[in-house]
């Protein structure tokens, strides 16, 4: 697999997830560990440009696509592939900073890798479509309203 534009090559047992690999064999931890059951969206990244809920994919399913975690999502590859400040973070990245999108910020990176996707399939939408969009990945600190404002923002809507 590549991930973030490095190949990756590592043995995993059949049994690991892609959550697990991702964090713990390539080192991305930026991705984080919510719920092993697909239900809070913290570990959300982007397989082959698909929004995608790592905790709920093995690793070895993951063989010869293209992956992309947090840390890959902002344009730095002078940077070794990890952005570093302001200047190399990704459009949605600066509007989460931007419209205090974020209280604890556990949820931020799968939150934001859910919102560059969703945007690619709705590039203008409503606050009730960003809402719907994003139901699947769970905040407990925000209640949402600066997130789907970060959203609308980054889709120019706001």
């Amino acid at each position: 697999m590549t991930v973030n534009g490095q190949a990756q090559s590592h043995d995993v047992e059949p049994r690991t997830l892609l959550v697990h690999h991702i964090r713990e064999n390539v080192g991305m931890t930026g991705t984080n560990i919510g719920c092993d059951t697909s239900s809070c969206g913290a570990c959300t990244i982007h397989v082959d440009g698909q929004s995608v809920k790592s905790c709920t994919m093995l690793a070895v399913q993951a063989e010869g696509t293209d992956i992309t975690t947090i840390e890959g999502l902002a344009d730095s590859a002078r940077n070794g592939g990890i952005a570093v400040g302001a200047e190399d973070w990704h459009p949605m990245q600066e509007a989460f900073q931007q419209c205090h999108a974020l209280q604890c910020g556990y949820c931020t990176p799968g939150m934001v890798m859910a919102a560059t996707s969703f945007l690619k399939e709705n590039a203008n939408p409503t606050e009730h479509e960003v809402r719907e969009g994003l139901e699947g990945n769970l905040c407990r600190c925000t209640g949402y309203h600066n997130i789907v404002k970060a959203v609308l923002s980054a889709a120019g809507e706001a």
